[in-house]
């Protein structure tokens, strides 16, 4: 047996290297200790959108992430309509004091407020709201399809 600690933020070269065979790994022991279902959520569905009405990204998602917020709030926390509507959700959930920045030496995506979304057949199922900043990442929120829950993408999103 050998055990390697391999440092993953920011990710050195050995990290990158076995990121895949890792995930294998961590997605095998899901499906065989936890039962989780095969269609799981993979790497490839999670976007990193950066929270900015001037990203196309956020722009062209905000009303699906929206109407999944307010489902979540009612299903999940028993809110009225009228206490989850957009504006509840940009003020809540979009509104960020923090400012984006890239740095030389952070990471691609750079810094600041971002909505890590969970795709699924073309669709939000999961949204986790996350501050990257330069020695930690926040999270700060985590609102998900309630039809999807037997997929317990908040312990997924914590673990990712």
């Amino acid at each position: 047996l050998k055990v390697r600690v391999v440092r993953s933020s920011p990710p050195s070269s050995q990290f990158k290297a076995t990121f895949q065979e890792s995930y294998q790994v961590y997605k095998r022991y899901q499906m065989v200790i936890h039962k989780d279902p095969p269609d799981k959520p993979t790497i490839n569905q999670v976007r990193l959108v950066p929270v900015s009405f001037e990203d196309p990204q956020f722009k062209s998602s905000f009303s699906q992430s929206a109407t999944l917020f307010a489902k979540y709030q009612m299903s999940v926390h028993k809110d009225t309509p009228s206490d989850c509507g957009e504006n509840e959700f940009t003020r809540f959930l979009c509104d960020s004091p923090l400012e984006a920045e890239h740095a030389p030496n952070g990471p691609e995506c750079g810094y600041g407020s971002f909505h890590q979304q969970y795709w699924l057949d073309g669709k939000i199922i999961a949204v986790g709201v996350i501050d990257i900043l330069p020695y930690c990442v926040s999270s700060v929120y985590l609102y998900y399809d309630p039809d999807f829950s037997f997929l317990s993408l908040g312990v997924y999103s914590a673990l990712r």
